[in-house]
């Protein structure tokens, strides 16, 4: 008896040993080759003061290329056409200061022919619920557009008013503009560290364009993002999809079809310095803008072109897109939730509080097929959850620049 009680124990412990390894080195296998897809082979390293690794990779041997489409894709090297100029001749009513570098470039540049490409670690990969899920946000449908033909322009939606469902894992302030044929925005996106972001959330601020699906999206601005950088510094951001986040895209460059071009800024790259409330105010420009040419998507801030989407790797975005939308968004299991996330976004502040407390788009523009840029159509405000995070629509004057106030605290008083 007492043999076979110690087989059954042994057979047990086998077992277990072989599931564990079995399982934990399939996992491990999966993450090796994650890191060998994104970690290409560095030029040169620079080492920057916030603990970032910046890689220095050849242009030609980027990550985008590993892309099917992109497999004989030529580089394109610059737009054929200038990026339009956000200058205005409306007065500026906030004198926030542009921020036009990142903490890294203080340590290094890298070399022609090169672009910066921040280093992705084993316990980055590791956050996530999966290697293939790295750097990707959860399946979600825009699904606002069916409610704005019935209202008059400039007006408010919340979530509880529309009958369509919304995913119970992200929750936008947003300002949004619908078109025909948008072929660029752009904003002056204030620059913020969100106080108290949660290990598996993520607040952003930024810029979207979508078809008129709703399903295919580009977009770019700032975010904090633990989960998949490790810490809660405030990093500049791109991301697309073109099946509405189920399977495809990436922020970044942390799958293929993004093509970087600039050797002076890094995608996930620190941003500083950041805004303080009552104090001094900074702000990125962010454009996006439609290649007449090309089709491709380039992605610029300030005077720097970043890169672009290749037209190879959307759909209808191929040809225009069909909304705008400036604002924030929150991701966590625990929007919709009791107790709600104590994710904030923006700076954590109402909208009411306006300039030097909180976040806010300005200079907002849209280019259409007079490739001139224009202010938008009136704006639609939208908040899936008006008691934690809102918007505000603020003009001092007739004339001044408007500024678009946007976010909230997460959990407190009035939400629970």
């Amino acid at each position: 008896m007492e043999k076979q009680a110690v087989l059954r124990m042994l057979l047990s412990f086998t077992i277990l040993c072989f599931f564990y390894y079995g399982v934990y080195g399939t996992a491990s296998t999966e993450i090796d080759m994650k890191l060998t897809a994104l970690n290409k082979h560095a030029l040169k390293t620079i080492k920057s003061e916030d603990g970032d690794i910046i890689d220095c990779v050849d242009i030609y041997k980027q990550p985008a290329f590993d892309h099917p489409a992109l497999r004989n894709h030529k580089i394109q090297m610059k737009p054929s056409v200038e990026l339009g100029s956000k200058k205005t001749n409306s007065p500026n009513n906030g004198f926030s200061k542009p921020v036009t570098s990142q903490t890294w470039s203080k340590s290094g540049r890298c070399p022609v022919g090169t672009i910066p490409i921040r280093r992705v670690s084993r316990e980055d990969i590791s956050r996530a619920s999966s290697p293939s899920s790295f750097g990707r946000k959860t399946p979600y449908i825009h699904n606002i557009l069916e409610k704005t033909h019935q209202h008059e322009a400039n007006f408010s939606l919340i979530a509880e008013n529309l009958h369509s469902p919304r995913r119970d894992n992200r929750s936008e302030s947003i300002f949004f503009a619908v078109g025909v044929n948008y072929l660029g925005a752009q904003s002056d996106i204030n620059i913020w560290n969100p106080p108290g972001v949660q290990k598996g959330d993520f607040s952003s601020a930024q810029m979207w364009l979508l078809d008129s699906g709703m399903t295919e999206s580009i977009e770019a601005g700032w975010m904090v993002n633990p989960r998949v950088f490790g810490d809660k510094r405030t990093r500049f951001f791109a991301y697309w999809t073109n099946d509405a986040y189920r399977k495809t895209g990436c922020i970044n460059l942390l799958c293929s079809g993004f093509v970087q071009t600039s050797k002076h800024l890094a995608l996930g790259a620190a941003i500083e310095p950041i805004s303080s409330i009552s104090h001094e105010q900074y702000h990125i420009t962010v454009k996006i803008f439609r290649d007449p040419q090309s089709g491709n998507w380039w992605l610029s801030t300030h005077d720097t072109v970043f890169g672009y989407w290749p037209s190879a790797i959307l759909k209808h975005l191929q040809q225009s897109a069909s909304v705008v939308q400036w604002g924030g968004e929150v991701y966590s299991p625990n929007v919709r939730k009791k107790p709600h996330t104590k994710t904030p976004m923006g700076s954590g502040q109402w909208p009411a509080q306006l300039f030097g407390k909180a976040c806010f788009h300005t200079s907002i523009r849209i280019q259409d097929a007079s490739m001139q840029l224009k202010y938008p159509p009136p704006l639609v405000e939208f908040s899936d959850e008006g008691y934690c995070y809102t918007t505000k629509f603020h003009q001092e004057t007739n004339k001044s620049e408007p500024y678009l106030f946007f976010g909230g605290p997460g959990q407190g008083p009035l939400c629970h």
